[in-house]
């Protein structure tokens, strides 16, 4: 790695209820590893980890923390293993209760595409595998236009 490039090494969300993000993650299909009744965490190897805390945990280390609210602006995506995969996992999801944001999709990209929300309102996106190198094309193509 190049030392003046940054390397993304996670993602950490700010929880209201722990408990109902462990459930919610826990369903999608993660691992959690509880590591305090205000910290848990998903993780990928040593390469990258989605961690959850508490606005307790946070004011903690940070008097100035907000409390972000609601109905996050961005994504959480994860890549299921077929099309077919997707459909099932936002049926499960919605059965169990979650915000169906937007059922399965035939994305522009080429992929199946559904979003749930978390708890905490945060979107995930579940995606069906897809080629990067297919999308590049594609837009390389779009801009040729």
């Amino acid at each position: 790695m190049n030392n003046s490039t940054p390397r993304l090494i996670g993602l950490y969300l700010f929880v209201a209820d722990l408990q109902a993000t462990k459930a919610f993650y826990s369903a999608l299909g993660l691992k959690i590893e509880a590591v305090s009744d205000m910290f848990a965490r998903a993780s990928w190897g040593a390469e990258v980890v989605l961690e959850f805390g508490t606005a307790s945990l946070t004011r903690s280390y940070d008097p100035k923390f907000e409390d972000p609210g609601r109905n996050s602006k961005s994504t959480i995506n994860f890549e299921l293993a077929s099309r077919t995969a997707v459909d099932q996992k936002y049926n499960q999801l919605v059965e169990l209760g979650y915000d169906g944001h937007l059922a399965p999709i035939d994305a522009l990209w080429e992929a199946r595409f559904a979003i749930v929300r978390d708890p905490d309102g945060n979107q995930v996106g579940l995606h069906s595998p897809r080629s990067l190198a297919a999308d590049r094309a594609r837009e390389a193509d779009a801009t040729n236009r």
